[in-house]
């Protein structure tokens, strides 16, 4: 197996992270790394790094909310999570765990994983297709969902455009507390482009 970018191999890594996720997890992560794949293929992105990337992402949404925090704090140190729960803290503490644990130092990887809920300040084409795919993997079934896979279909960066600002409104409407992190992500995006 190709062992450029980290220090195992996907099947050692599926083995692992069978363990440390909940079924219904895992097979969500299964999807996202085919529809990554896919996405990878179209948009010529290295269909390795991509599938490492999917692979990992989840790897830390059932970790204690504490250890992510520590973890995700050490990779993200310029923004407050003090504050944070799972959703915002499980994609910075697995970057920093395939940072640690995986050898992973390619950069695309690791912001692509840390940044595949709220965004990243200047997203790599690796980036965009993890930021997509578990957006819209096969599973995915909520109102907008066809509209991303359109455009995915043809614009990567409209693509990515439509699903931050239909979180962002969504928490909005729903009148929760925006992280402040995200709010970042979104200010750059706006003055300079995904």
């Amino acid at each position: 197996a190709d062992m450029t970018y980290w220090n195992t191999n996907r099947q050692a890594f599926l083995e692992d992270l069978a363990q440390r996720i909940k079924p219904k997890r895992y097979q969500h992560v299964l999807r996202v790394e085919q529809t990554a794949i896919e996405l990878a293929e179209r948009y010529g992105a290295d269909a390795e790094a991509v599938s490492i990337a999917a692979l990992a992402h989840d790897y830390a949404k059932d970790l204690d909310v504490e250890q992510a925090r520590v973890l995700a704090q050490t990779f993200w140190p310029q923004v407050d999570l003090s504050q944070e729960g799972s959703n915002i803290l499980h994609g910075p503490a697995a970057a920093q765990i395939l940072l640690d644990r995986y050898g992973v130092t390619d950069r695309r990887i690791l912001e692509a994983v840390a940044g595949h809920t709220v965004g990243w300040y200047q997203f790599d084409l690796i980036g965009k297709i993890l930021y997509l795919a578990d957006y819209m993997e096969p599973g995915r079934d909520f109102p907008g969902v066809e509209v991303a896979r359109e455009l995915a279909a043809t614009d990567l960066n409209a693509a990515c455009w439509y699903k931050m600002k239909r979180t962002l409104t969504y928490l909005i409407e729903k009148e929760k507390t925006l992280f402040d992190g995200a709010v970042e992500i979104y200010n750059r995006w706006c003055q300079e482009g995904i």
